[in-house]
């Protein structure tokens, strides 16, 4: 069995998001969406919102699971028998620091990391833009999933 972690704060899931595990379903049996917890990090969203997030956006596909993880993502990947991590990349930027990330991923473990270009019409949106866009009072519509205009 295929099985891939999709690994991310998820604060909140985008379309970016969307689009990457969208076309990943194909490439695997499974995919695991891993919403990494930082006690450091402030989160827009609570850990429960983003949850509910990404299962009502994918209630209908089986395909789909959601966990929780602190820590390394090859130590969740190990846990779960995970063989790949996904990531999605929207420039050059993501690529350089991806690549560095799935390097050393890669020397700690055999874990292979599958990278996916974004789409073009969502390249542009990641979870920054969005919670800023929403801290001014903006129409996140068209960045995010109905799950979170929702709220």
């Amino acid at each position: 069995m295929r099985r891939a972690i999709f690994p991310g704060s998820f604060d909140p899931i985008t379309l970016g998001h969307v689009d990457i595990i969208n076309r990943a379903l194909p490439l695997f049996d499974e995919i695991i969406i891993a919403i990494g917890i930082n006690a450091d990090k402030k989160y827009m969203f609570t850990l429960e919102e983003r949850i509910k997030f990404i299962k009502e956006n994918y209630v209908n596909e089986p395909k789909i699971k959601v966990e929780t993880y602190t820590g390394l993502t090859i130590d969740i990947c190990k846990k779960l028998d995970v063989d790949f991590i996904l990531r999605g990349l929207r420039n050059p930027a993501d690529f350089e620091f991806e690549k560095a990330i799935a390097q050393a991923n890669r020397k700690m473990s055999t874990i292979e990391t599958v990278f996916l270009l974004t789409s073009a019409d969502t390249s542009f949106i990641s979870s920054s833009i969005v919670r800023d866009i929403l801290r001014n009072g903006g129409n996140v519509e068209g960045f995010v999933p109905k799950s979170v205009t929702k709220k």
